[in-house]
């Protein structure tokens, strides 16, 4: 299937949590594709040093620093376009591995905050700039973790299956109108800041997760399925999409050589 070249009207991708990992890698491969990228995240230097690559390879990128759970400034930044072809809801991540019983209401508040209502604000938002461009997509970037439980993950769960089903009724509610909702869900993915912003900065626990599995997934992995699946001909939706490496068959098992 070729890779759809994006019209005139619709060349506008808006990839949040663009500072690292999959947002990062996420905005080259679609300003590769022929997006003019806008990088938004919290992280002003990180992002315009992005763009700032991204222009130098030939391609189209702007920086523009936004915390996606303030809503004042994610109205605020809407106003700067009249339409928008792709939007990429990648700000989210994980806070703590503590059972119900002992979890932090602070950490679950957070996670909720940045997965599903930071989701729900650049949504709303941009909504009508996608529909205008008469070829949206919304991408929801969620989690194997939306769609299945594991022993200390409730936070994080709670928060990617509210994310999953944002998209979900979403995908309902504007049937008919002229924008595609994607879910991408990945399982094992290695990224420099992931885990280790988990667990607080602790680079041994955020190593076991890892321990002794050949290949998990990289951002690249998952930029180059997000890109696939934005480049599809306007009539093909993928609903949902999930991705794992080889070595992980759940969210609970593993293969782990030793």
């Amino acid at each position: 299937m070729a890779t759809a070249v994006p019209p005139a009207a619709s060349r506008i991708a808006v990839v949040t949590g663009a500072s690292s990992g999959i947002g990062a890698a996420t905005a080259r491969a679609l300003a590769t594709a022929g997006y003019r990228v806008v990088l938004t995240a919290r992280r002003k230097d990180r992002i315009e040093a992005l763009a700032e690559e991204i222009n130098a390879a030939g391609h189209a990128a702007t920086a523009y620093p936004l915390d996606v759970t303030d809503r004042a400034a994610v109205d605020e930044f809407a106003t700067a376009f009249t339409t928008v072809g792709v939007l990429v809801n990648n700000a989210g991540g994980a806070l703590g591995a503590d059972p119900v019983a002992t979890g932090d209401p602070a950490d679950w508040r957070a996670m909720y905050e940045t997965n599903v209502i930071g989701t729900l604000n650049l949504t709303q938002a941009l909504l009508p700039k996608l529909e205008a461009s008469g070829d949206g997509t919304v991408v929801v970037v969620s989690s194997t973790a939306g769609h299945g439980t594991y022993e200390g993950g409730a936070g994080y769960v709670a928060a990617k299956h509210g994310a999953h089903v944002l998209a979900e009724t979403l995908r309902l509610e504007i049937v008919g109108r002229p924008v595609r909702v994607i879910e991408i869900a990945p399982g094992m993915v290695r990224t420099d800041e992931f885990a280790l912003t988990r667990f607080g900065g602790d680079a041994e626990k955020a190593a076991k997760v890892y321990e002794g599995v050949a290949e998990p997934l990289t951002a690249e992995d998952v930029a180059e399925t997000i890109a696939w699946t934005v480049t599809r001909p306007s009539h093909v939706n993928v609903d949902l999409l999930v991705l794992r490496p080889r070595a992980q068959a759940s969210n609970t098992k593993v293969h782990r050589e030793r």
